[in-house]
């Protein structure tokens, strides 16, 4: 069964309010308020000196579990948002293979699914690792992208992206924080600019909550639980609105959803899961044994969940 053996996290030092990215970026008082009054944004994190290897190797540096077992990575995924990171030929993820000596390990992306790649890049990890029969290899999934451009830097009525990393060591089997279910529900037809068409934006705001809710349940379903064996909800950071309002209809409490992150680093692309299991794991929220979801949704759009037990 598919276990994250170790998460890191590296957060940039650089904070930076709602106020002074929009003022870079050009949003409108009307979309500041929108986002500090109702979405609940504060700051977000940024790296503006930094490379996308900068970012990606300060994860891997703070992930002193990898230290004596490079050569047990047999796959070295990056769980990415942005189809195109860096011009040709550049390759950071092959950067951090030599950097890092993981001669053994085949490095490639995970894409097409925007934020919601890292639950998909660790069922993959986990697959392809049972499929290798091996109990003592590794995956390494790492996550994080630079806001190096307008698009990658704003969603319009939704969120401001920051400059978080993760990494997350995978393992075919383990006693902690075990895969028990992975679901995904893919509503292709919300494919394209939502920002730049308002009836799609409509549409797409309209279906968010009971896919999102859906897919959940399908997660749950997976893993032979109900909601109120769930002891912590672990969202992706888009922002705090979306999630009080899911709760809502769910009947949870909003109190066991890790919402902290949203104010204090901002959305991270499709690292935000492992940034709120961190949160979690140190702050003690969750004891062993306990059920958790990971959930997270990707425009374009992807929706999946994850149930796992600590």
């Amino acid at each position: 069964m598919t276990a994250l053996e170790a998460v890191a996290v590296h957060l940039p030092p650089r904070l930076e309010s709602i106020e002074d990215v929009g003022a870079r970026i050009g949003l409108t008082p009307r979309q500041l308020r929108l986002f500090r009054r109702f979405h609940g944004l504060d700051q977000v994190r940024l790296d503006p000196d930094g490379t996308l290897l900068d970012l990606l190797d300060a994860a891997v540096r703070a992930l002193p579990e990898l230290r004596g077992n490079e050569h047990r990575v047999r796959y070295l995924l990056h769980a990415r948002n942005t189809p195109v990171a860096v011009p040709y030929p550049l390759n950071p993820l092959h950067q951090l293979r030599e950097r890092f000596g993981l001669t053994n390990a085949d490095a490639f992306t995970v894409t097409q699914q925007a934020c919601a790649a890292s639950l998909l890049a660790v069922d993959l990890a986990g697959r392809l690792l049972a499929d290798d029969g091996d109990p003592s290899a590794l995956a390494l999934v790492v996550a994080g992208e630079k806001t190096f451009t307008r698009d990658a830097q704003v969603l319009p009525e939704t969120t401001i992206f920051a400059e978080a990393s993760t990494a997350c060591l995978i393992s075919p089997g383990g006693d902690r924080n075990r895969v028990l279910s992975y679901a995904v529900r893919q509503r292709p037809e919300f494919y394209g600019r939502p920002a730049e068409d308002p009836e799609l934006m409509v549409r797409y705001q309209r279906e968010y909550q009971p896919t999102m809710i859906e897919t959940v349940q399908a997660a749950l379903d997976g893993a032979g639980l109900e909601l109120s064996d769930i002891a912590l909800l672990l969202p992706h950071n888009v922002n705090q609105a979306s999630w009080r309002m899911i709760c809502r209809q769910l009947g949870y409490p909003v109190e066991r959803v890790v919402l902290d992150n949203v104010l204090t680093v901002g959305h991270s692309f499709a690292a935000d899961a492992f940034i709120n299991l961190r949160t979690a794991t140190t702050g003690g929220a969750l004891r062993p044994g306990d059920h958790y979801l990971i959930a997270a949704a990707g425009v374009g759009a992807t929706f999946a969940a994850m149930v796992l037990q600590h």
